[in-house]
């Protein structure tokens, strides 16, 4: 071994490694894309917009071509990545596909959130960067804010917010956030939780019992929230978070795979939001013979079109 090189302090493998000295190596969702004017397969256009000028934050903007130029609303979009809060950008190959993918099916104006991640940030600042994209965001509300596409095309009668894994996570809290503080002139109309990492102390449903297995999710739990109360955090475990019945919206979606290990907890998570004394309407569909954000990985299959087309048709909504 090198003695020149540091020490492995934290192994994650294969997301990522932690060293003695403080430096990072991710071994995932590291590659970026440039956006694009004019995608020739989804003829959406893309951009990336600085949301949060102190820490140099951008989101990436999506659009399709083929509206009208001057003012027509489209549905509104944020979308938060996943990657177990670690590792992942908006500018990936994965998200920047799936993202014009989507656009072109549901036609709609999307907002691509990046955000800063663990170990060099605390898991506080994920959410207080999403929470600052949607503030962001809604800044354009009267149409003079400093984002054009968001001034003309965006209807704040309309948002969503919608990730994938730690993104879903993500995307709980910021509607119970939009609960708690509201964003003048905002409308939010629902959320989609793809595959949300959710977990628990105590088994749920079928999932796995033993302990090896479970050390896996609360390992990485544990890597992201140091400081954490453990596997019932409501960070992690929205089944004891006793404001659960605040969520800012009125639908809720969620996807599971049946292979997925996460898969209990996403039921869990909607049965425990129908009893909660909140208002809205939620609704679960679950993908058989997949795993975890297989969509991501497969979008051409069979079971990536149909859950799009789910997805789509919920944007589109009129409810």
């Amino acid at each position: 071994m090198d003695p020149t090189h540091p020490k492995v302090a934290k192994d994650l493998s294969p997301l990522i490694k932690i060293y003695e000295d403080g430096s990072v190596e991710r071994f995932m969702g590291i590659d970026i894309v440039p956006p694009s004017l004019d995608d020739p397969k989804t003829d959406v256009q893309s951009k990336d917009v600085v949301y949060f000028q102190e820490a140099n934050l951008s989101s990436r903007l999506y659009l399709p071509k083929s509206i009208d130029p001057s003012n027509q609303k489209l549905p509104l979009l944020i979308y938060f990545h996943g990657g177990g809060f670690c590792i992942e950008t908006a500018f990936s190959p994965t998200y920047h596909n799936y993202l014009n993918t989507l656009v072109a099916e549901a036609k709609i104006i999307a907002v691509s959130v990046d955000y800063r991640r663990v170990p060099e940030h605390p898991l506080s600042t994920v959410y207080d960067d999403s929470w600052s994209a949607l503030q962001w965001v809604a800044s354009h509300v009267n149409g003079n804010g400093p984002e054009e596409w968001l001034n003309l095309h965006a209807d704040f009668g309309k948002l969503f917010l919608a990730g994938d894994s730690a993104g879903a996570n993500i995307s709980h809290h910021m509607a119970l956030r939009f609960g708690e503080e509201k964003l003048p002139g905002v409308i939010l109309k629902g959320i989609v939780l793809i595959h949300p990492y959710f977990w628990g102390k105590e088994p749920v449903g079928d999932e796995p019992k033993d302990s090896e297995t479970r050390s896996k999710v609360e390992t990485l739990w544990l890597f992201a929230s140091p400081t954490t109360s453990g596997s019932d955090d409501p960070l992690i475990n929205p089944a004891f978070d006793p404001r659960l019945a605040r969520l800012g919206c009125l639908r809720v979606l969620v996807i599971v795979a049946e292979k997925d290990l996460l898969q209990n907890r996403g039921w869990y998570y909607y049965e425990n939001l129908k009893k909660s004394g909140w208002k809205g309407v939620v609704e679960i569909m679950e993908t058989k013979e997949e795993d975890h954000v297989f969509h991501l990985f497969k979008p051409s299959c069979e079971n990536a079109v149909a859950m799009l087309k789910l997805i789509c048709s919920y944007l589109n909504e009129e409810k």
